[in-house]
């Protein structure tokens, strides 16, 4: 009985080991940060060239947008809903990469990323995360924030205290469940 069971645990142990996922080939992992990359230089394009379909194309259904505010925390639909108007007008948001990192995942499925871009706001960081299904990435999560050198940071505290204090008073009120968002910019 006692090698019975010692017997069953080496063919469950064994069986899963078959099962597990295989680790993705070094060109593989290439390949996909070639792609990858690839698809977030043409989403930064579709936005430059006012292309709503390119750039939203590129973003999953449950994708969220955080924005430089701390009350852009963005679903899909209400970045589109915010962001048509300017699509629309032919001018959105110029953003260059500088610089681009890309990680992938042991199965290759799942990407995420941080990239240095010039904007119109200055140097800004971008980061998020992509993921593949059906043989083809989406964007789930993207992050923009502003790039403040760190010689410049009191500075920055002190002009934008106010505003924080607002936005913090509205956020801890009791009972408010009220968020907004917005995307201030000048384009």
């Amino acid at each position: 009985m006692r090698n019975l069971i010692i017997y069953t645990c080496i063919v469950f142990v064994c069986a899963n080991c078959n099962n597990s996922e295989k680790a993705i080939s070094l060109e593989e992992t290439n390949t996909i940060k070639t792609t990858v990359g690839s698809i977030l230089t043409n989403w930064h394009k579709a936005a430059t060239n006012a292309d709503y379909n390119g750039y939203f194309g590129k973003m999953d259904s449950i994708s969220i947008f955080i924005g430089t505010d701390a009350s852009e925390n963005w679903s899909k639909e209400k970045f589109e809903l915010f962001s048509k108007p300017y699509f629309d007008n032919g001018k959105a948001w110029d953003f260059k990469t500088l610089e681009r990192n890309i990680y992938v995942n042991t199965s290759g499925d799942f990407v995420w990323f941080d990239e240095l871009l010039n904007t119109w706001m200055g140097t800004c960081r971008g980061s998020g995360v992509l993921e593949r299904k059906n043989n083809t990435w989406k964007i789930k999560h993207y992050v923009l924030s502003v790039s403040i050198p760190n010689d410049d940071i009191k500075d920055i505290i002190a002009i934008k205290k106010i505003n924080d204090s607002l936005f913090l008073e509205k956020k801890l009120k009791p009972h408010t469940h009220e968020t907004t968002n917005h995307f201030n910019t000048t384009f």
